[in-house]
């Protein structure tokens, strides 16, 4: 088995040699433009991972990481134009550099384009990953449904919030590890089993990504420094916040969620002192763990050697202690 980074690097090179601007250009340069960005790359790597977890080359599961990359980023073009986000990984969202129609064309560009690489596998695999990867996108549709709604309603409960990024996030990362399983020609039980390890990774990465939102740096983070609280979006910390507050805190907290969208240093400030102050920021850490131990107690599971959990294991720990 290669590293992550060895994985990453396999993916890479395989994108750059996929992917290339043709004509017409102002629909395939944004294509090339937010994938050549880089990211972390974490969802095509779990699907080569995982191939080669379960004992397949895992250069047989390319196109399936490809995919799941092309249809991950073509959500983020798509939520920056909702979000009317100006920087993604620290450069210009594409409908800043280029325009808000250009955005969604090249978006649904670039869906159809995800769905095109799964013609390269044949018979029952064919299926499997293209039911699983129909029964993904559409719920990570719902799960940015939800999103918008959650912005102008103010009984938001928690475990509304979580099923929120179970759909917008979680479900693409169990997806991904699913899909080196299905490649691997797999048992039942190990594909489900690998999902959800994914799954509730994939919510420990959402709520330490909201986190990060509000306490990350910039430099490092790739976004802008309190993204979440300028668009008053109601996250776990916001939710925490709220829960764990006297009135008086919280009745300030939903005031300031109440001034329009805007650049605003002082809102962000006054926001983040209540995370901190009523214990949010520190129950949000906690829940971040305790999703994380929860995907591994799903690992110890399955059927698989320690050694081959290991990288995994690995990977879970760098989630959970990122910065980035």
């Amino acid at each position: 088995m290669l590293s992550i980074s060895q994985y990453r690097e396999a993916f890479s090179k395989y994108l750059e040699a996929k992917i290339k601007i043709r004509e017409p250009r102002n629909l395939y340069e944004p294509m090339v433009y937010i994938l050549s960005q880089g990211g972390k790359r974490l969802r095509p790597v779990l699907v080569l991972l995982a191939t080669e977890i379960f004992n397949t080359d895992y250069r047989k599961a390319l196109d399936a990481a490809l995919a799941i990359e092309i249809f991950h980023n073509f959500s983020l073009v798509h939520d920056d134009i909702m979000d009317d986000a100006p920087i993604r990984r620290g450069k210009e969202t594409v409908h800043e550099k280029w325009d808000i129609n250009t955005g969604i064309l090249s978006g649904d560009a670039m869906l159809i384009n995800a769905y095109q690489l799964f013609e390269n596998y044949e018979g029952e695999v064919f299926k499997e990953l293209a039911r699983l990867f129909t029964k993904t996108a559409i719920e990570v549709c719902e799960g940015q449904q939800y999103d918008i709604d959650f912005e102008t309603r103010e009984d938001v409960s928690i475990e509304e919030y979580l099923k929120m990024i179970e759909y917008k996030t979680a479900v693409l990362v169990g997806a991904s590890l699913q899909m080196g399983a299905i490649v691997a020609g797999e048992t039942t039980e190990c594909k489900e089993a690998i999902y959800q390890y994914g799954r509730l990774l994939g919510i420990a990465f959402q709520l330490q990504d909201d986190y990060l939102d509000a306490f990350g740096d910039p430099e490092t983070f790739g976004k802008q420094a309190g993204g979440d609280i300028i668009e008053n979006k109601k996250t776990f910390l916001y939710l925490k916040a709220k829960e764990s507050s006297g009135k008086g805190e919280a009745m300030q907290l939903e005031h300031l969620y109440s001034i329009a969208p805007g650049d605003s240093s002082e809102k962000i400030e006054a926001v983040k002192n209540i995370f901190v102050a009523s214990g949010a920021a520190e129950l949000t850490r906690k829940e971040i763990k305790k999703y994380t131990n929860e995907a591994f107690q799903i690992l110890d599971k399955i059927n698989i050697s320690e050694e081959k959990k290991e990288p995994l294991r690995k990977f879970g720990q760098l989630l959970m202690e990122r910065e980035v």
